[in-house]
């Protein structure tokens, strides 16, 4: 989302990670928002006069865009509170995440209009008229809100113009499309390649309500119901001939899956929840929140660029028909800085081009890495292997250096058992950041530290990365940090205050090592 300064953040849920879509805009962006941001009254009399002429794509999107109501200062308050449903859009025009999302929206005003539905589409500058904004309830750009009689609630569906015509229709009374004949079955297909399709006998009884109540409870799967088996038979062609039946149809080699779960809406929105998503799903900014949101808590990473992806696409799905429910596969393209790297940095692997396997469990809290070739068989294992929850937790590690002449080691994460935890020696470990403004000072204190405990053969002074290097016994928040590790008590190291003088700190690695005849020098 834009701030309203055109300072363009990467708002990704990732390490926080972005809930909400980045949107990417060319060099044209500006002279096609200039374009969108056209206003025709007389909209509605040049669509009434449009005849059967193919109009083209510009043309299309022109009055598409002026059938939306601008707000302003003077309207918006008697349109919100004089219609039953509006939905608002509230964009910057120096913001291209607004510029990205316009269309969309201006496709999905008329994609309503169409389809009948008692909506009424509306978008305000909203850097333009602050005030009405602020009434609103818009504080970034760009923001979605459907008002009904006058009160707001968030928008929760996707950005793409399906995505808001679902979402739409659902909130404005029309959670369900009934299909009556095999023609209308041609338009809807189309139309639709991912829906969920209910064959009822009548549409009416507890088994229906539920369905119906389940389409109400989701935000962006289409419902279609159907009451003849031959026309249910266009949709889901493997159908065998009863009186009730749900099943979900996507655009992929798994295209069919079959409901066999009770009639209730809890149930069916799990079934939903659990086979919407193809056998392996491409990350983008648009559906990132419907992602992350997936009850299926595995899941599995492939980064790989597109070549790499066409000849391992198959393996993959074929690993995912195995684990189908238990762990999602998701490509992301390494390339995408925005959606690679935030994941590759967590392992150390910002700058990799080659394929990487990785996987996180329960929401993150622990990732995993395939350190061997990303072949099926092993990806398989890999699959297996964190669903019995065998896996080995990843924590990434620089190369280990070489120390022969260091008076203060440097510890890394493959080293920090031997040199630090299994070590028989004393350990003043220095915890740093290379971006932490206080850590240079820190450092100066230690190699001035070592150099005065030259002679102490039992004291080893060493330091080491955290954002480079990772430990399950090294649990570390502020930097710089100071971690004495006594050779006695290695599970229990003490913190110096970093904000000590030198002297100060000698006096404490004296007292708490219990150091004999070490003269705290004035000069420290």
């Amino acid at each position: 989302m834009c701030t309203r300064k055109p300072t363009f953040t990467l708002i990704f849920f990732l390490l926080t990670l972005l809930l909400v879509p980045k949107f990417n805009v060319g060099s044209e962006g500006d002279d096609e928002l200039k374009e969108l941001l056209a206003v025709d009254e007389e909209v509605e009399r040049e669509i009434a006069e449009g005849g059967g002429e193919r109009l083209s794509e510009a043309e299309v999107l022109s009055k598409a865009q002026r059938i939306v109501v601008e707000l302003n200062n003077d309207n918006t308050e008697r349109v919100v509170n004089g219609n039953e449903f509006v939905l608002v859009l509230g964009y910057a025009p120096w913001c291209p995440r607004s510029a990205e999302l316009m269309p969309h929206f201006a496709e999905a005003a008329t994609s309503l209009k169409d389809l009948g539905a008692p909506l009424l589409m509306a978008k305000i500058d909203a850097d333009r008229y602050p005030k009405s904004a602020s009434f609103l309830g818009i504080k970034g750009f760009p923001t979605l809100l459907l008002f009904v009689n006058g009160t707001s609630q968030p928008y929760s569906g996707g950005f793409t113009v399906d995505d808001i015509v679902i979402w739409a229709r659902k909130k404005t009374g029309a959670p369900v499309t009934r299909i009556s004949s095999v023609a209308e079955t041609e338009g809807f297909l189309r139309k639709y390649q991912t829906f969920i399709v209910g064959l009822f006998e009548k549409f009416e009884g507890p088994d229906y309500e539920e369905f119906v109540n389940a389409a109400k409870s989701d935000n962006e799967t289409q419902f279609v119901a159907v009451s003849q088996l031959e026309v249910a038979r266009v949709l889901y062609p493997n159908i065998k001939p009863t009186n009730h039946f749900i099943g979900i149809v996507k655009s992929e080699p798994e295209r069919y899956t079959a409901y066999d779960g009770a009639f209730t809406k809890n149930k069916i929105l799990e079934f939903v929840d659990y086979n919407k998503f193809p056998l392996v799903t491409k990350l983008t900014e648009m559906n990132s929140i419907s992602v992350y949101s997936s009850p299926i808590k595995l899941q599995v990473l492939v980064f790989a660029n597109f070549d790499d992806l066409k000849n391992l696409l198959e393996p993959l799905q074929d690993v995912a028909r195995t684990f189908k429910s238990k762990i999602m596969l998701i490509y992301v393209d390494i390339n995408d800085e925005n959606l690679a790297k935030p994941f590759l940095t967590l392992f150390g692997l910002e700058d990799s081009k080659n394929t990487v396997v990785a996987a996180f469990d329960n929401g993150m809290s622990s990732k995993y890495l395939l350190e061997s070739k990303p072949t099926q068989s092993n990806i398989e294992e890999f699959c297996n292997n964190l669903v019995q929850g065998s896996l080995s937790t990843y924590f990434k590690s620089q190369p280990i250096p070489d120390n022969t002449e260091a008076s203060v080691r440097v510890i890394v994460g493959k080293t920090f058992d031997d040199e630090v935890l299994r070590s028989k020696k004393d350990v003043l470990l220095e915890v740093f950041t290379p971006w932490c403004m206080n850590c240079e000072a820190t450092s100066k204190q230690v190699e001035k530290l070592a150099k005065h405990y030259k002679g102490s053969s039992n004291l080893i002074f060493a330091r080491i990365d955290a954002s480079a290097n990772e430990h399950p016994k090294l649990e570390v928040n502020d930097y710089p940090t100071l971690l004495l590790f006594r050779a006695d008590d290695k599970a229990n190291p003490i913190e110096l205050s970093t904000k000590s003088s030198l002297k100060d700190l000698a006096a404490s690695i004296n007292k708490y090592l219990k150091v004999k005849n070490q003269v705290v020098k004035d000069e420290l």
